[in-house]
């Protein structure tokens, strides 16, 4: 397709953001940019360095050391996280990082340097990026904005399946606890909230299938980039 146009998905943990604009990449042979995946492999190395979230001096130190890159992978057919030359897309999924995630997100320098990379990788169009602030803040000029929820029952069951096959302990009490917890922290961070974007469609998946969600995602993108002739 000629007529390249920007994609932006936003919306709530869990909620299926990833699983979405991947197909969607997919099926409009398009870049797809994880952003979550950015923050994540942020947190695991601040975690593993020791890095206090609030020591300004060594949060800047500490992202002048960090590459992040997305590498494909002939395997699992999908882009991994590369941090340093290390694939952390594991590492990346796990509880410890998930559960500081969302506040290393919240911290100022850490969005500039992560917003900043993304919105280089847009330049040239014809990408599908998921996150909190991608229509709001990083591509405020996408073509298509889509804000992705679900009730929040359904979204801990979602979660809670997908942790269960490396951490087969994990209780529902446990997971939802996390996503209220980073819900909060998403929604009221002073710097780049998760908010629906004015012109945003909503798409609510909360009782309908995933390949439901996509083929009304794909007519709406594909509607767009008609209209973008």
């Amino acid at each position: 397709m000629s007529n390249k146009i920007i994609i932006a998905i936003d919306g709530f943990s869990s909620c299926g953001k990833s699983t979405l604009a991947k197909s969607l990449a997919a099926k409009l042979e398009y870049v797809f940019i994880d952003t979550g995946a950015m923050y994540r492999a942020i947190a695991l190395y601040f975690l593993r360095n020791n890095i206090s979230f609030t020591d300004n001096q060594a949060i800047y130190k500490a992202l002048q050391e960090i590459n992040l890159k997305f590498e494909y992978n002939v395997t699992s057919l999908k882009s991994d996280m590369i941090l340093n030359g290390e694939n952390v897309e594991q590492l990346i999924r796990e509880m410890k990082v998930s559960a500081k995630v969302s506040e290393v997100a919240a911290i100022a320098a850490v969005r500039d340097f992560a917003v900043s990379q993304q919105q280089a990788m847009g330049k040239q169009k014809g990408i599908v990026m998921d996150g909190r602030d991608i229509g709001t803040v990083v591509f405020p000029n996408a073509e298509l904005k889509i804000f992705v929820t679900a009730d929040p029952l359904i979204r801990a069951n979602r979660r809670l399946l997908e942790l269960r096959v490396t951490h087969p302990d994990i209780t529902l009490e446990a997971v939802s606890e996390n996503l209220q917890h980073r819900d909060l922290i998403d929604s009221t961070r002073e710097h780049s909230p998760l908010k629906q974007a004015a012109d945003a469609v909503v798409l609510d998946n909360s009782n309908i299938t995933k390949e439901a969600q996509f083929e009304i995602a794909l007519n709406w993108a594909l509607e767009k980039i008609k209209q973008a002739k």
